[in-house]
């Protein structure tokens, strides 16, 4: 026979907390945030520091489940009547399973299914972070599952079901909310509810079924790739602007022109801020790597002296979580050999003017490129100084243009599309410009990462076969005209 009881617990003293005399017993008072009053008796632990004590306010269950084993249940009642219908029906459950009317499964998934929802978000958090999934994935999945939760007013793990997340996704799409945006979010409730059933909270997914929104017909943003002759402008500007911009008088007689005072050390260093900023639009375009993955990437993971060159991404900072060895051209690993070496003289001039060890190489763990948390607003100034943007006042606010014709625009992303544009237009089979970006869908490569309006297509058809019919056209015309036709 089970038995219901408030549960006993021990604690140290609160910070702050306030010991007085009452009834003859010692008591700690304190303040919580909220400005409520706590208080619990104090006691002396086993380790001599002071403690606190006392018992649940909600009342706790403990029965015998199906195979004789003890077991403690939380009620979240604090009547001792209401708790007894609790533990009645968890002994009941019991019965159940002994008859063979619901399996041991079943009744653990329903168990579960009334247990808060939040308490099984938090456990599937730390699940990834024990596997190793990125803080920024895993934070941003769970601020997208209680999002949904909390404005659909679903506070247990078995209400969290389809017909909950559609009704909020249909209602994001009312309000503007983007296709690829309301995908992202039906990803984390999916990832969410297959790991509760890995894990026996539920039986089976409830959102396997939730459809998938057409993002291709509700692209908001469509990028385009740039042209040779517009990276070589790109890349020109991003190596020239900063220092050209610390150069130019703002106000006065000679406001535009490059007269300003800079003296040597900050010229030095706004040129090598300048080459950073190129060698990193460079290694993008040249490699496909998004602007997180080339950020993940440090000295240790780059093998510039192989016979083949190659950057070497880890699975835990790629988007697939696979993992790849991302090839170099020469030309492109000379540049970061130079870098590099740039990089080291500058740590061993610092090393001998603080007197310190003079260092012989950089550590492994440093980044191979330093990528600026502001990129995107940095790509823009860029664009804007290579001529490929302008800028308007908008309500009293700069706004950077970048579209083409076709509504098409640029951002840090439109790299990448570059790259893939680029393997195309050298006539790289869809196999290999699959590979190299590293896509899971031919169809991606082919149809979103390449821009048509870069490619020969007139000039491909001129390299097809030519395909004579062996026949003249003259004979048959005078064979009509005889004929009246």
């Amino acid at each position: 026979m089970g038995t219901v009881f408030r549960k006993a617990w021990t604690a140290p003293l609160q910070p702050g907390a306030e010991i007085i005399e009452q009834r003859g017993k010692r008591i700690a008072r304190w303040r919580l945030r909220s400005g409520k009053v706590r208080t619990a008796e104090v006691f002396q632990g086993e380790d001599g520091r002071i403690r606190i004590r006392g018992r649940t306010a909600s009342f706790v269950a403990k029965y015998r489940d199906a195979s004789g084993v003890w077991r403690e249940h939380p009620t979240g009642c604090r009547d001792e009547t209401a708790a007894r219908a609790v533990l009645a029906q968890l002994e009941r459950r019991v019965e159940l399973i002994r008859a063979g009317v619901i399996s041991p499964e079943e009744d653990r998934a329903a168990r579960h299914a009334s247990e808060p929802l939040e308490r099984s978000v938090d456990a599937w958090i730390e699940h990834l972070r024990l596997k190793g999934t990125t803080p920024r994935w895993y934070t941003q999945a769970q601020r997208r599952v209680l999002r949904i939760a909390e404005e659909q007013g679903v506070h247990r793990l078995g209400e969290f079901d389809a017909p909950t997340v559609e009704r909020w996704l249909r209602r994001q799409a009312d309000v503007g909310m983007s296709a690829g945006t309301r995908n992202g979010y039906r990803r984390a409730c999916v990832a969410f509810m297959n790991w509760s059933v890995k894990t026996g909270r539920l039986q089976r997914n409830p959102l396997e079924h939730v459809a998938v929104a057409d993002d291709r017909k509700d692209a908001r943003r469509k990028r385009r790739a740039l042209s040779e002759q517009e990276l070589a402008r790109l890349i020109d500007a991003a190596r020239r602007r900063s220092l050209a911009e610390a150069l130019t008088i703002r106000r006065g007689k000679d406001k535009g022109e490059p007269l300003a005072n800079v003296s040597k050390r900050a010229r030095q260093h706004l040129e090598r801020v300048g080459w950073e900023r190129a060698l990193i639009y460079k290694t993008l375009v040249l490699t496909g790597l998004r602007k997180s993955e080339l950020a993940s990437i440090t000295v240790g993971q780059a093998d510039l002296g192989a016979p083949l060159p190659y950057l070497v991404l880890h699975a835990g900072d790629e988007k697939n979580r696979q993992g790849s060895e991302i090839p170099l051209r020469a030309d492109l690993a000379d540049d970061l050999r130079a870098w590099l070496a740039d990089r080291l003289a500058q740590r061993q001039q610092a090393a001998r003017e603080a007197g310190h060890a003079i260092p012989t190489a950089l550590p492994p763990d440093a980044p191979l490129l330093v990528v600026p948390t502001g990129l995107i607003r940095i790509f823009d100034r860029d664009l804007v100084f290579a001529g490929l943007a302008r800028v308007e006042v908008r309500d009293g606010k700069e706004v950077v243009l970048k579209t083409d014709e076709r509504g098409r625009t640029l951002d840090v992303h439109a790299l990448r599309h570059t790259f893939g544009t680029h393997l195309s237009k050298a006539g790289v089979s869809l196999r290999t410009a699959q590979a190299a970006m590293r896509h899971s869908d031919p169809s991606l490569t082919a149809n979103v990462y390449t821009d048509p309006r870069l490619l020969d297509v007139a000039g491909a058809i001129e390299r097809l076969p030519h395909l004579p019919l062996g026949v003249s056209t003259e004979p048959r015309r005078a064979e009509a005209t005889a004929a009246g036709v």
